[in-house]
């Protein structure tokens, strides 16, 4: 049995949700609340809440104790890159490329 939850759109590039995904992957839920609660990086507040949301729903829906949740899997896909100009010197124009990311949290029941 497991319990998700999934964010998707997130505007934060999934490179940089993948280093704090990385921290947090087959930890314990406290200890995995706690690493994102101290991690001074960008991903680590919407991170947090889809994790709080994964043990609402692993509580609520399928009756699980949360002491015995843990962090199963959680992966981070592209989502739709958000294109946009910047104007640069003699009528040249750079592209700027805005990313988005679609992100999956599984917690399980220690066994």
């Amino acid at each position: 049995m497991e319990a998700r939850a999934i964010l998707r759109y997130a505007r934060i590039s999934p490179r940089k949700v993948s280093i704090v995904m990385d921290l947090i992957r087959n930890k314990p839920l406290d200890e995995a609340l706690a690493i994102l609660q101290y991690t001074p990086k960008a991903a680590c507040e919407p991170l947090l809440k889809l994790v709080n949301s994964a043990a609402a729903n692993a509580e609520n829906n399928f009756n699980m104790d949360r002491n015995n949740l843990y962090v199963a899997e959680c992966y981070v896909c592209p989502g739709p890159t958000l294109k946009r100009i910047m104007p640069r010197a003699q009528g040249r124009a750079y592209r700027i490329l805005k990313r988005t990311s679609h992100m999956t949290v599984v917690l399980k029941e220690k066994a």
